[in-house]
């Protein structure tokens, strides 16, 4: 290697320590996130191999016998594999279909509308339920939905209807888990598409309206088509989570009586990993819900990526 090679090599590195040297400041905010992935994402990585092991504690990690995939193929193998699997897609995808549509018309109403206080007043109470912990939002859904004494259940009774089990009954149980989630997140994971609405062009919807398009025309014109790669980025990432039903609302709202529609891989897992002490399992479904996980956002991607213009990578 010549020395004309060696510079052309070594330049970038100058040029990095140069850059580094001149915005110290701004690459030492850097310093905290990645000392916190560091240390809580990717040093736990390594207990992983539990997993693999028969895991006991007075052992170690490192000490522990090493199993293979027994720890998998005891969760495959489970008398209630199917009904948990069950159970967490047809959660995740139904709050998929409820909450990304739902975020999408409230972003559209927000930008649409044009009375500032109405729109701050309605991006306030639709953020608020965000900042609300599932204990607080189950003590609602009971004032509300409980049998007997609840709201809406008096408000029925008033009217001469019988009261109605909603937190309770295997049929109405699962809309109440998908609305409430619903109704939880949907100001908050409306947030982006709203930023993604203030990147439009404004000569598009004036060009719109001199046409004579209506409201509801440029819409469907000119604001979907625009958002459309947010919109498809936002579907991948939540279909990275689709083993992830929610453990915290399902936790709280779940009872006896409703296990065979409300037990999902995360419950199981709770009293099945750690309630049991069975550490080595739990840390198996991780990986098995992180591999799924991955596997599903790398092929819908790739299908996405045929079928429109609009992908991750």
């Amino acid at each position: 290697m010549n020395a004309h090679e060696t510079n052309v090599l070594n330049a970038p590195k100058k040029d990095l320590w140069k850059n580094i040297k001149r915005h110290f400041s701004v690459y030492a905010l850097l310093v905290i996130p990645v000392v916190y992935y560091a240390i809580m994402k990717y040093g736990p990585i390594v207990n992983g191999q539990i997993a693999f092991k028969d895991f006991e504690p007075v052992d170690g990690v490192w000490g522990s016998v090493w199993v293979g995939f027994k720890n998998f193929s005891t969760f495959i193998h489970s008398f209630y594999f199917g009904e948990l699997m069950r159970n967490t897609i047809l959660y995740s995808l139904a709050k998929l279909c409820v909450s990304v549509p739902l975020s999408i018309i409230l972003s559209v109403a927000l930008y649409e509308c044009t009375h500032n206080v109405l729109r701050r007043i309605v991006q306030t109470l639709a953020y608020l339920p965000h900042f609300l912990s599932w204990v607080i939002m189950y003590g609602i859904l009971l004032i509300l939905f409980a049998k007997g004494d609840g709201l809406v259940n008096q408000v029925i009774e008033s009217f001469g209807g019988s009261s109605l089990d909603f937190l309770t009954n295997t049929k109405v149980f699962p809309v109440m888990v998908v609305l409430s989630d619903a109704w939880k997140e949907m100001g908050w994971a409306a947030i982006i598409f709203i930023a993604a609405l203030m990147g439009i062009d404004p000569s598009l919807f004036e060009a719109a309206m001199v046409e004579g398009a209506s409201a509801v025309q440029r819409v469907w014109y000119i604001t979907i088509p625009s958002i459309k790669p947010v919109i498809v980025t936002v579907v991948l990432l939540k279909l990275g989570t689709v083993l992830d039903a929610g453990f915290n609302q399902m936790f709280m709202l779940y009872s006896p009586a409703v296990y065979s529609v409300a037990d999902i891989i995360d419950t199981w897992v709770y009293r099945q990993g750690l309630l049991e002490f069975q550490f080595a399992l739990a840390t198996a479904v991780g990986i098995f819900k992180g591999v799924i996980g991955m596997m599903l956002v790398m092929v819908s991607n790739k299908v996405v990526k045929k079928l429109t213009e609009s992908s991750l990578l």
